[in-house]
């Protein structure tokens, strides 16, 4: 396991566009062009594909793990200690997935996950990564300014919270066990996986509290 501890912020101006294809994601669609054209793939087919990793059987998976840790603490610690049993106890098993570790987000340390050489990443909590995750930017840059990368997300840590980046490989992933807002005491698993997005369990973005009925959003 690799993990870089940085207490200071920098500042760095990011050069990536999150929402800009890389060279990579042009040859894939470039390729998937091809396939239809020739009738090997069903685009239809390979779209709920993609949609099924991307937010149904990935994220969602995910943010049933920590939902459950933040209400079970038995299971909690059992995450801590051995995640790859404790998430395949949820059924949740396969391939990207098999030696899984969980970093747990505090008020004084916060975790962020990056694949410093390509682009490792826990499919069977996660889904697919997103182009972000594989962009050289993201992968050099988390590890030397992350503050500045959480900055780009929106997200502000207290100039005291610590911040752990951890290197994912083809051995270990990584999952982020984001901190459980204030204000969700009352609210059940179901609701509480509801609050948890998939950049929160890579490290990028925070859980925020559930807007009260009736407020405006």
């Amino acid at each position: 396991m690799t993990g870089h501890d940085h207490s200071h912020d920098h500042s760095h101006a990011h050069p990536d566009d999150h929402g800009a294809l890389g060279e990579m994601d042009l040859r894939v669609r470039a390729l998937e062009t091809v396939l239809t054209q020739k009738g090997y793939i069903d685009p239809a087919a390979l779209d709920t594909l993609i949609d099924t990793y991307q937010t149904r059987i990935g994220p969602r998976n995910g943010a049933r793990v920590v939902a459950r840790a933040w209400v079970d603490p038995a299971f909690r610690e059992w995450l801590l200690a051995d995640a790859t049993a404790a998430i395949a106890s949820l059924g949740y098993t396969g391939r990207q997935g098999e030696h899984m570790v969980a970093v747990e987000n505090t008020g004084d340390l916060h975790h962020m996950v990056v694949c410093t050489l390509c682009s490792c990443y826990p499919w069977p909590v996660l889904g697919l990564p997103p182009t972000w995750y594989k962009s050289a930017p993201y992968r050099s840059r988390v590890v030397k300014d992350p503050r500045g990368v959480l900055a780009d997300f929106g997200v502000t840590l207290p100039e005291a919270t610590r911040i752990r980046v951890w290197d994912s490989t083809a051995e270990v992933r990584y999952l982020v066990i984001a901190q459980r807002p204030a204000g969700t005491e009352g609210l059940g698993e179901d609701e509480l996986a509801a609050l948890v997005s998939r950049d929160s369990m890579i490290g990028t973005r925070l859980v925020d509290a559930p807007v009260p009925q009736g407020s405006p959003a």
